[in-house]
């Protein structure tokens, strides 16, 4: 799992140089909620909550997300997609995909799909709940 780990580290940065893993998967669960808190992203990736500043600081500067006043709470804020950072996100989103289509395509029908039925499986346990808009697991890209 480490290999795997730093592999999709090492991919995420090939993609988009000044878009690590983490900041992906920021805007990402900025994309599927449409807007949320620091402190729930810290609580989601059970991360501390001055890490999450420091990258959200940096999206910020880097124009792809934007704080704004909270509708409920006028005092809180939270952190939403610009329209650079959803094409961002969807540039590299598009590459991964491309990336991993690519990797796979040689693989037998069967051998994708009990892969398929491992990561759910292996999702599973994480307690993340069902995958992004409830995609079918067994498409790849």
């Amino acid at each position: 799992m480490t290999v795997f780990a730093r592999r999709a580290r090492a991919l995420a940065g090939r993609m988009h140089p000044e878009l690590s893993l983490v900041s992906y998967a920021l805007l990402g669960h900025l994309e599927e909620s449409g807007e949320c808190s620091a402190t729930d992203l810290a609580a989601h990736y059970a991360l501390d909550k001055s890490t999450v500043s420091r990258q959200v600081s940096a999206l910020e500067r880097a124009g792809l997300v934007e704080r704004r006043s909270d509708a409920r709470d006028h005092r809180a804020q939270v952190v939403h997609l610009t329209r650079d950072g959803r094409r961002v996100l969807a540039r590299v989103t598009e590459r991964r995909r491309a990336a991993f289509r690519e990797r796979l395509a040689h693989w037998p029908a069967e051998d994708l799909s009990r892969f398929a039925d491992y990561l759910v499986r292996y999702d599973a346990g994480s307690g993340a709940g069902p995958g992004p808009r409830g995609q079918d697991h067994r498409t790849y890209g």
